[in-house]
């Protein structure tokens, strides 16, 4: 099936690019989510005109995204979970998670698709995690994962 991305798929493509996959990974993943919409001549005109208009606000925003790096690079948020008593967390670390803490710790406006997680997080510690702010700039931080106390 023939797409026009969205928004930026990891290992797929760009927003505003067509790419072509399977019926069922289209049906049931990209669309309803809103990643991806069916191609047609005029949505592809649509669409250029978007990203047209879209390379023009990257350019100013590429500036605003190396400041915030600058920023972020080699800072340490603190995110508290309940854990067990091995240091095992209940559940993981999510990327919602990551970028609430670092919303509200440095105060910056970081969406939980822009952090990429190394692998699941579910021990207590540091860890080392990325921030794509920018398809051209990626910053990393360390997050300190610390048992909540108990009532």
């Amino acid at each position: 099936m023939k797409l026009i991305l969205t928004h930026d798929v990891e290992r797929l493509g760009d927003s505003g690019e067509v790419v072509t996959v399977k019926d069922g990974y289209a049906r049931n993943y990209l669309v309803p989510r809103g990643l991806a919409m069916r191609w047609t001549r005029g949505a592809e005109k649509q669409v250029a005109d978007l990203h047209r208009s879209r390379k023009a606000r990257q350019i100013r925003n590429r500036e605003q995204a190396t400041e915030m790096a600058s920023q972020l690079q080699g800072r340490t948020v603190t995110i508290t979970m309940r854990a067990g008593g091995e240091g095992r967390l209940f559940g993981s670390v999510t990327g919602a998670d990551v970028a609430q803490a670092i919303n509200d710790t440095l105060g910056a406006a970081i969406d939980k698709r822009q952090v990429i997680l190394p692998d699941h997080i579910k021990t207590l510690g540091r860890h080392e995690v990325s921030v794509r702010l920018h398809p051209e700039v990626t910053t990393s931080l360390v997050i300190e994962v610390s048992a909540a106390k108990k009532v």
